[in-house]
């Protein structure tokens, strides 16, 4: 996290989250407020840019922000509560973790979490904002690097490559493996091979 806040202006905020729709690992948020005297050039949709670009853009994010923070909802609490009320959580906790309050936050989607300052959601506003454009980024890149570092302890898997999606590979090892502690139990893929006693449930 990074921030140089400035007393009495309202901030626009931007947030949005990476990692809905995997089999595995926490979901990732990040919230951004970008300087107005420094316009950061490529902000995009984290989806539509390549590993690279994501990788630079994320060094200018966090150079050139005026503040910046990511925050998470580990496999439990998306099991617990359900991928959005989740994801939601992720959310507030990145905004919950500036330590100023912005003026304004505009999240990606169409759902909001509640938070202590007027929330906007946008569908489609990761392509559309360059401060949600920017939390994308960051939340992307953040997840990607926790999903590498969880494979050097869950090495079966190839998360380090498919980052937990339902990719053939990720389906196959599952039904080898078996689910691991960091599998979302609640997801229908990863339900139903345990159901099926396919995937018997091995805690690393």
């Amino acid at each position: 996290m990074m921030e140089r806040p400035a007393e009495g202006l309202n901030w626009v905020c931007g947030v949005d989250e990476s990692g809905r729709g995997p089999l595995a690992g926490p979901v990732f948020a990040a919230c951004v407020v970008l300087d107005p005297d420094h316009r950061i050039e490529g902000l995009a949709d984290s989806k539509t840019l390549s590993e690279s670009q994501r990788n630079r853009l994320t060094i200018a994010i966090k150079t050139y922000a005026v503040a910046w923070a990511i925050g998470s909802a580990s496999v439990k609490e998306i099991d617990r509560l359900n991928i959005l009320q989740a994801s939601l959580l992720a959310m507030k906790r990145a905004v919950e973790r500036l330590s100023f309050v912005p003026g304004r936050v505009l999240v990606d989607g169409n759902h909001s979490p509640r938070l202590r300052c007027p929330v906007t959601a946008i569908v489609r506003g990761d392509s559309l904002i360059p401060e949600i454009s920017a939390a994308s980024i960051l939340a992307k890149t953040a997840r990607d690097a926790e999903m590498v570092a969880l494979h050097q302890r869950f090495p079966h898997y190839g998360l380090d490559r498919h980052k937990g999606y339902s990719t053939p590979e990720h389906i196959a090892a599952l039904r080898v493996h078996g689910a691991s502690a960091i599998h979302r139990h609640s997801f229908a893929p990863v339900r139903e091979l345990i159901i099926k006693g396919k995937a018997p449930r091995i805690k690393i």
